[in-house]
């Protein structure tokens, strides 16, 4: 997997790290100590082949990492909290969300396989870190999913444009918020698994926020 720039280095687990590859006229006193101290092998290349690997502003790095391990739904029994993500396609909301979970003391995130952004590039680099500390679980049917934590006495909030105000519930209790996709929200499917609505008010002209805007809202207060 490949991923860049200079905070992304330092963000990812050195044992995660393979090669990194640095422009020919990189020369940046502080990562390279960095690659030295830590034992990490680099190679330098012409700027237009770095471009070439990651197509966007590599800052003239590009790290060479294992590919990343999603988690098992296992390794999140017992948590008080989890945000469940219903096909979101964003890859900068997403890495905003890892953030904002992190920042929150969430530990889980769960993301369907099919029709959903995936960890990548993007993620690794908006995320700023977090997503070490945080777990994704890749599931292969969200609402069956929902369904079994709800087995476990997980109760499931849903984010709707007119759900009951999220200021006014309580939310003991082991929960899940489900934040759904950025055009269309949450899935119909996936709506008849919900047992709350819930909404932020609007008291301006713009009707709408940005998913990871309601998600941070939203995570904090339910937290």
């Amino acid at each position: 997997m490949l991923v860049y720039g200079k905070n992304v280095l330092k963000d990812i687990e050195v044992k995660k790290i393979r090669r990194v590859y640095l422009a020919e006229n990189f020369h940046d006193r502080e990562i390279m100590n960095y690659l030295v101290n830590n034992h990490i092998h680099y190679f330098y290349r012409p700027k237009n082949q770095l471009d070439k690997m990651v197509e966007r502003n590599h800052q003239g790095i590009v790290i060479d990492m294992d590919s990343f391990q999603y988690s098992s739904l296992e390794s999140s029994k017992g948590e008080e909290f989890i945000v469940a993500l219903d096909h979101l396609e964003d890859t900068h909301n997403f890495g905003a969300i890892i953030r904002t979970c992190e920042a929150a003391g969430v530990k889980t995130i769960i993301i369907p396989k099919d029709r959903s952004v995936r960890v990548n590039d993007i993620v690794m680099k908006t995320s700023v870190g977090a997503i070490d500390r945080v777990k994704i679980v890749l599931v292969n049917n969200l609402c069956e999913t929902l369904k079994k934590l709800q087995k476990d006495n997980y109760f499931v909030y849903g984010a709707f444009m007119d759900g009951e105000d999220y200021k006014t519930l309580d939310y003991s209790g082991k929960k899940i918020l489900v934040i759904g996709n950025e055009g269309n929200g949450i899935s119909n499917i996936v709506e008849n698994t919900i047992d709350f609505k819930v909404g932020i008010p609007m008291e301006g002209k713009v009707n709408s926020l940005n998913a990871s805007v309601a998600a941070g809202i939203l995570i904090f207060e339910m937290k």
